[in-house]
């Protein structure tokens, strides 16, 4: 099926390029998202004469486009989802979650925005291409873990962290605590007249100095 672009298309072509596609490319994508019509002689005198208000159009939503890149850029969200031990999720990460985690941080993207080759199904970052635009794209990171904690630990390390290590890491931070909670009730159990014989004691150091 041949047809009009309207707007630019990836790995398609410009606006008022006649091309052919697949007639199901047209039919589910093209035609119904307004980025084409079918290339019949009535179409083709109908773009001509709305051609510079149509690229107008297409000016004013890449300048809004790149305004909300200059804030979506670089972006880190994350999404909470249970895995194994070895970071396999129970389920998966789609365009539309990240769509919504998105509009969790304030920005609208829609689904059909959102560039995933195939969903995500481990922990970890992942880099993810969200077009604003025919002509205006951004790349934001997601993190995907089990838990706020181990988000931040991967942020802080690169990627997927071992789950061993950060069981390691979490009763290395309990010992700590323990510890640090034994030295604060031995100092709190101490006879006070030894401490205030001690005090003295330091203060005679001191003049005697």
């Amino acid at each position: 099926m041949e047809v009009i672009l309207l707007e630019r298309v990836e790995n398609l072509g410009q606006m008022g390029d006649t091309v052919r596609v697949r007639p199901g490319y047209a039919r589910n994508y093209l035609l119904p998202q307004r980025k084409a019509l079918r290339a019949t002689k009535e179409n083709l005198t109908y773009f001509e004469r709305q051609r510079t208000q149509l690229e107008a159009t297409n000016l004013k939503r890449r300048s809004e486009a790149e305004s909300v890149s200059t804030k979506l850029d670089g972006v880190t969200v994350v999404i909470l989802r249970q895995a194994g031990e070895a970071g396999q999720l129970y389920g998966s990460v789609t365009g539309r979650d990240v769509a919504e985690a998105l509009g969790g941080a304030g920005f609208t993207v829609g689904r059909n925005q959102v560039t995933i080759d195939r969903p995500i199904k481990t922990l970890g970052l992942f880099d993810i291409r969200v077009v604003l635009h025919p002509e205006v794209a951004v790349t934001v990171t997601v993190n995907v873990a089990r838990s706020q904690e181990e988000a931040a630990l991967q942020a802080e390390r690169g990627g997927m962290i071992d789950r061993a290590d950060m069981e390691d890491e979490e009763d290395e931070a309990a010992e700590l605590a323990a510890a640090a909670e034994a030295a604060a009730a031995e100092t709190a159990a101490a006879d006070p007249a030894e401490l205030l014989g001690e005090d003295r004691e330091d203060a005679r150091e001191d003049l005697g100095a």
